[in-house]
């Protein structure tokens, strides 16, 4: 620590830190244009100059580091004729439009010209004519605004890593542009916004808000994106019930400002003209829907679950939840089935996506959940990133990865048969073979096992059955490895030694670890890696399931899967049962029920009757989607809760409307365990009502009261029943919330699991071997398919697809083929091909690049018109049944 003073205050702080740092600490106000706290000090603004003592001219508080004895002035004479000074430099070269400038109110130049009562420039007698270019889809931009702070260049720089704006010509011409002045479009733009949100001017704004409304005039709510599982933390500008604009304030976890996309410009699809905004009802799926009121069709669909439920029994019910979904909702749903219908065929969305790690990570370390916080990322010394594209999937959590390497010096070790863009950062690329994941893990392991880089003492200690383990990995020789997986050895043992000589390891992975026949065992292995080096239980380290959906995380802790209450509390467990069956004051079934795919087997066996499907699109997003289809159309009551009339609703029989996340209170838990408040911004359209309300009206309409006011009350019930959550509640959860487990009303959160024991007493080291894919080429369909996410898009695409500025970037779907099979077929880019597989087929544009391996065709499954799931295969993982998306047999045609 040194001492200084400023302003005659005696300040401590830390060495490496700058003037301006230190006067903040004390709460000293200096100006400042093109600083900010995430980026590296430019002084380019000059505003936040101030005089030091001994100093032969005025210094840039940003960039001076602090002294010992330091005597500072940020008020003097000399200091204030400067920032006067410049304040009129900048003036001199600025249109003079504050009257209709939407940065009114929040422009810094503004409010600096105010607070040093600049009213005129000596340097100017013209201002330039405003010229915006609207062109572009969701940034507005107005160049002659442009006070060249730089703060868009560096933060694209420095925290995006697009390099998308530059300094451009010298002296008077100097402008910021993109390379050539291209089109955002086609700079290689990402629209995260973050040069948006830090630029002090209105030369970069948000195009949906222009010119609808003033700061001042706009109510700021702060919630949760509803997109993936990081979870950002959002701030909707809303006026008169309208959202104008999405932004995140710096200091809020886990984004800390920083968006994608989706979570800045995807919010529109909310006013979509084809939001569902009356119950639907009809009797056969072959007539057309009419429209009914609530008491009609509430009446209609009790009266019909409870005539299928005592003609065919409890179990002839199903119902699916969704990962969008609230964790209140989801509870809710679960308890529906369980008390009110008497069954546990109750299953969500997490089934298609990470149930492998619910199960994987029970059976290793004894819970199904992320070990560490995302912000951990940024401190690892070596990263493994296993199966996600997570600058396209997960991209605010990319950012985290980009900053543990370019700036902290990490390691990178990607494991992916596509080249996505973090390949770029890694130190090493393992390109396995689609579906060879635990193969190459075992690979590893033998590696670590044999040269004797293992943690002994946390082996012994701390884990069991490392001699099964010892005795399966021997077989994996980085011969044989190499051989199964198309990696070559030298890498697979470079890799190896890098993520053993680390005690900061951190494992971080996708779906194309769990949408395998292997999934769940792809976990387990992924769990011995990290357990045989003692990487777990740290800061930096663990094992980081990044979760498809929004509320993955969420919607398994609420116990909507077919064998568990609240966090996993087993139902044929008879404490477990008891407790809620007192609670819920009925007796309730402890047999497990059916996962998804099994209902969809037994609706075509016709012992399935009835499903309840919530916020969720199986019949576009599940794998083989004509058995799906053909199962749902056998059903006496499909009931369908939605915000638009997907293809899951439309072979409904019922169609419930309901509301998005903008219009409902409630929590989500992001993928690193944290549960946080979503805050109602804007009223329900007419005619629809919340999730957790219509359950409750069936369930009451079927002679089960079950009444709440407000979704804190639900909170408080299922916190009563779940020891995880018993320090839970929503006045608790106001600002960052809580990362469960948290055991009582004072107990701060649990940011790293495992500390000290696992759940289950020791890690399980699983002794795992390799399982070939379902469906491999052959000489009929001689190309892998593997499927998945899009920056752009979401899932069914029934959100993203309705967003104008989303859809002018990305609008159809294209199927990336490398170049050597787009040579032998004589395919070129733009060209129309089909896609045919053993279960459908379907045309579609061709890119060709070397993204995709050779042999391989990748698709995402976003676009209705590109129905890629009619293509994917039989494949199922062993043990959670997820679709094996990521490996079936094609072949392809030019058309």
């Amino acid at each position: 620590m040194v001492s200084l003073l400023i302003d005659g205050k005696k300040v401590e702080a830390e060495s490496t830190q700058t003037i301006l740092q230190a006067a903040q600490k004390v709460g000293i106000h200096i100006p400042t244009l093109c600083h900010d706290p995430r980026l590296a000090p430019s002084g380019a603004c000059r505003m936040c100059v101030v005089e030091v003592e001994g100093a032969q001219s005025l210094v840039a508080s940003c960039a001076t580091p602090v002294s010992e004895g330091m005597k500072v002035s940020t008020r003097s004479e000399s200091v204030t004729r400067a920032r006067k000074l410049n304040l009129e430099l900048i003036w001199s070269n600025h249109p003079n439009d504050c009257l209709t400038c939407d940065k009114t109110g929040e422009c810094q130049l503004q409010k600096f010209m105010y607070e040093y009562d600049v009213k005129a420039s000596r340097f100017g007698e013209q201002n330039p004519p405003s010229t915006p270019d609207d062109s572009n889809p969701g940034i507005y931009r107005d160049m002659n605004k442009c006070i060249l702070c730089g703060k868009c260049v560096r933060i694209c720089d420095e925290v995006q890593n697009q390099h998308i704006w530059a300094f451009s010509n010298r002296g008077m011409q100097t402008l910021i542009a993109t390379a050539f002045e291209k089109p955002l479009k086609d700079s290689g733009c990402v629209f995260c916004g973050h040069c948006v949100s830090v630029c002090p001017v209105g030369a970069l704004m948000d195009k949906p808000a222009a010119k609808k409304g003033r700061p001042w005039e706009t109510r700021k709510v702060r919630t949760v994106c509803s997109y993936c599982g990081v979870g950002c933390s959002l701030v909707l500008h809303v006026k008169e019930g309208e959202i104008l604009k999405v932004t995140s304030d710096t200091h809020d976890a886990p984004n800390y400002g920083s968006l994608c996309v989706k979570g800045r410009y995807g919010f529109e699809f909310y006013k979509s003209p084809d939001r569902l905004k009356s119950p639907l009802i009809r009797d056969r799926i072959d007539q057309p829907f009419r429209k009914a009121s609530w008491d009609e069709t509430i009446s209609l669909v009790a009266r019909k679950l409870m005539e299928i439920k005592q003609k065919y029994g409890p179990d002839s019910f199903g119902c699916l939840s969704s990962s969008r979904g609230t964790n209140e909702e989801n509870y809710l749903a679960q308890k529906f089935t369980r008390a009110v219908m008497g069954t546990n065929n109750m299953d969500n969305c997490a089934r298609v996506c990470h149930a492998p790690s619910v199960t994987g990570l029970r059976a290793a370390l004894g819970s199904g959940a992320a070990t560490n916080s995302l912000a951990d990322i940024e401190g690892a010394e070596v990263l493994i990133v296993s199966g996600s594209n997570t600058t396209e999937a997960h991209p605010v959590a990319a950012l985290k990865i980009k900053k543990a390497v370019r700036q902290n010096g990490a390691k990178l070790i990607v494991i992916d048969p596509r080249e996505i863009e973090l390949v770029q950062y890694a130190t090493v690329w393992l390109r396995l073979k689609p579906g060879t994941n635990v193969a190459l893990i075992n690979g590893l392991l033998h590696v670590i096992l044999k040269e004797g880089l293992e943690n002994r003492e946390f082996i012994r200690q701390r884990t069991e059955n490392i001699d099964m383990l010892r005795q399966v990995v021997a077989q994996y020789t980085p011969e044989k490895t190499e051989e199964i997986t198309g990696v070559p050895q030298e890498e697979i043992i470079k890799a190896a030694r890098i993520y053993a000589g680390t005690r900061k390891g951190m494992i971080v992975y996708g779906l194309g670890m769990t949408e395998h026949k292997a999934g769940s065992h792809g976990v387990m292995s992924l769990a011995n890696l990290a357990l045989i080096t003692g990487n777990v239980g740290r800061p930096n380290t663990g094992i980081n399931p990044l979760r498809g959906q929004n509320n993955v995380q969420g919607s398994c802790d609420m116990g909507a899967l077919p064998d568990v209450y609240t966090c996993y509390q087993k139902v044929d467990d008879p404490i477990a049962n008891k407790k809620f069956s007192e609670a819920w004051g009925c007796q309730l079934p402890a047999k497990p029920g059916l996962k998804e795919p099994q209902m969809y087997r037994e609706a075509l066996a016709g012992k399935l009757k009835a499903m309840y499907i919530i916020g969720y699109d199986p019949a576009a997003t599940q794998a083989n989607i004509h058995h799906v289809r053909s199962a749902m159309k056998k059903l006496d009551l499909l009931v369908v809760q939605e915000l638009f009339m997907t293809e899951t609703a439309k072979l409904a029989h019922v169609v419930l409307p309901a509301g998005c996340f903008f219009e409902k209170d409630g929590t989500f838990t992001n993928a690193e365990r944290r549960v946080r408040r979503l805050n109602q911004a804007i009223p329900l359209p007419k005619g629809t009502k919340h999730d957790w309300e219509i359950i409750c009206l069936i369930a009451s309409a079927m002679g089960y009261p079950m009444h709440y006011n407000h979704p804190n009350e639900i909170m408080d019930e299922l916190a009563s029943l779940t020891p995880e959550f018993a320090g839970i509640d929503f006045k608790r959860l106001e600002g960052d919330g809580l990362v469960w487990p948290v055991w009582d009303k004072k107990h701060p959160g649990t940011p790293i699991l495992h500390k000290d024991t696992f759940t289950r007493g020791k890690g399980r080291l699983n002794d795992l071997l390799y399982t070939p894919s379902e469906e491999l080429p052959d000489s009929d369909y001689p190309l892998y398919l593997t499927t998945g996410r899009r920056l752009y898009h979401y899932n069914n695409g029934s959100m993203s697809l309705r967003n104008p500025e989303i859809y002018a970037i990305s609008s159809e779907e294209f199927a990336e083929i490398h170049p050597g099979e787009a040579e032998i077929l004589g395919i070129k880019t733009g060209d129309t091909v089909r896609v045919k597989s053993r279960r459908g087929s379907l045309e579609v544009k061709a890119h060709v690049t070397t993204k995709s391996r050779p042999g391989s065709i990748f698709l995402s499954f976003h676009f209705p018109e590109t129905p890629t799931n009619i293509l994917t295969g039989p494949g199922e993982d062993l043990l959670a049944l997820t679709p094996e998306y990521k490996v079936c047999a094609i072949k392809v045609e030019k058309i």
